[in-house]
């Protein structure tokens, strides 16, 4: 998906009955392993809140994910699968996140560096935001 008016907007929470789309978005991102870390399933075109990302060496699903904490600001440059070229963005070091693993149960965890970067970045696709 490619369209920034689609992109730009919130996406929906995701259910149980949206384990299929997950599955489609970690086919499709293992499709773009090699030019591609983290996808949202809005990039897929449903507007879910349900992220896929390149967990340290393997992929991992979120649905309805939420940032609770964040420490160590810092600016990053990122490119996006969805939009041509780089663009800045604001990123933390380090994010408290809640979200729902596939069978639906609540998660929290800190993750740190790249993947935080990551999950920040897909997290805005959720909310709309385009960097």
């Amino acid at each position: 998906m490619k369209d920034p008016i689609f992109l730009a907007q919130k996406s929906e929470p995701a259910t149980a009955e949206d384990l299929d789309v997950a599955r489609d978005l970690l086919d499709t991102l293992t499709a773009h392993r090699d030019g591609c870390v983290g996808m949202a399933a809005n990039m897929i075109g449903v507007a879910k809140r349900i992220i896929a990302f390149d967990n340290e060496g393997e992929y991992m699903l979120m649905f309805n994910p939420e940032i609770v904490k964040a420490y160590d600001a810092y600016d990053a440059e990122e490119g996006c699968l969805s939009l041509t070229g780089t663009r800045k963005a604001k990123r933390y070091r380090s994010i408290k996140v809640r979200w729902q693993n596939e069978a639906m149960q609540v998660r929290l965890k800190t993750f740190t560096g790249w993947t935080a970067q990551i999950i920040q970045h897909e997290i805005d696709h959720c909310n709309g935001i385009l960097i």
